[in-house]
């Protein structure tokens, strides 16, 4: 099943169209990865799935009931992280947490239970010292703790990672993949190593539209050829093999890169190398990468 459906989606301010014909779906259990540059029209997406902006034609669909404008009955499916979630800073934790399942209604006894599991899960069970003294990264790792507080079917995270260092990046990540067997992950990104690192499906949003879509390696076959990599012992043999082989090209003084794109570049290779008895330290098979596919749909 489909936790999130998005159909034929417009948006416009004025006459900047932000968000063209969008189409993807979520399925259940699944880290979605959300792809675009600053501006591409990601959070813009996010705040229409959350009835927060209204979509000027198409429809979106949350656990199967469609979401409408202003009215908040599929957000009860939805834990929502903002790009800079904000708190009262003279609380802690566990005060903050509270108050967020007496806003919902959750049982007291439900409450202190499920704070309690949030909270070890993010790694701030000890943190007794109010809001306002944490770090960013500790106020992201509350932030997720807040919005999976009501059990929610999809957790949707805007940049969650943007502003973090390595660490508070591979804190946030962890926690998002740890999830997964209980809800559905949708995070917003430009930072395409954490994509890599923990997403099952990913969307390219380009322009206000889908570029890309699919699992990591449906679409690094569908779109881009493999490199191979040659590393001489010799600055003058990889000049050689150039003039020797069609479609390389020296980058560096000792390597050389071959582009793929019929599969049968390697015995093109290796045959040259034999028959002209040249010497090499290594020849690499180079996946193309999600930079890669990224820039080629960009232009850029």
């Amino acid at each position: 099943m489909n936790i999130l459906e998005i159909s034929h989606v417009s948006k416009s301010f004025g006459s900047n169209k932000v968000i063209h014909d969008l189409s993807f779906s979520v399925p259940e259990h699944a880290v979605f990865g959300f792809i675009g540059k600053n501006g591409a029209g990601k959070t813009t997406t996010m705040k229409m799935t959350l009835g927060l902006l209204k979509a000027d034609v198409g429809d979106i669909f949350v656990n199967g009931e469609q979401v409408t404008f202003g009215q908040n009955h599929t957000n009860r499916f939805i834990g929502y992280l903002p790009d800079v979630p904000e708190f009262y800073g003279f609380m802690t934790p566990m005060e903050y947490l509270r108050l967020c399942g007496e806003i919902t209604g959750m049982p007291a006894a439900q409450i202190k239970k499920k704070s309690a599991e949030l909270l070890e899960l993010v790694g701030l069970k000890e943190a007794k010292k109010r809001i306002r003294s944490f770090s960013r990264g500790m106020k992201q790792r509350l932030g997720i703790a807040q919005a999976l507080l009501n059990s929610p079917r999809l957790l949707i995270c805007d940049e969650p990672t943007s502003a973090l260092d390595p660490l508070g990046r591979k804190e946030i990540l962890d926690i998002l993949h740890s999830v997964k067997e209980h809800t559905t992950v949708l995070f917003s990104t430009h930072i395409l190593s954490d994509v890599e690192r923990i997403c099952d499906r990913i969307a390219f949003l380009h322009e206000g539209s889908i570029a890309l879509k699919g699992t990591l390696e449906e679409i690094r076959t569908m779109r881009r050829s493999e490199n191979i990599v040659v590393e001489f012992l010799k600055p003058e043999d990889a000049a050689w093999f150039v003039g020797l082989c069609e479609g390389s090209v020296q980058t560096q003084t000792m390597l050389v890169t071959v582009c793929d794109s019929n599969g049968n570049a390697m015995h093109k290779v290796m045959q040259i190398l034999l028959q002209n008895k040249i010497s090499v330290a290594r020849i690499e098979r180079l996946e193309p990468t999600l930079e890669d596919l990224f820039l080629e749909v960009t232009g850029t």
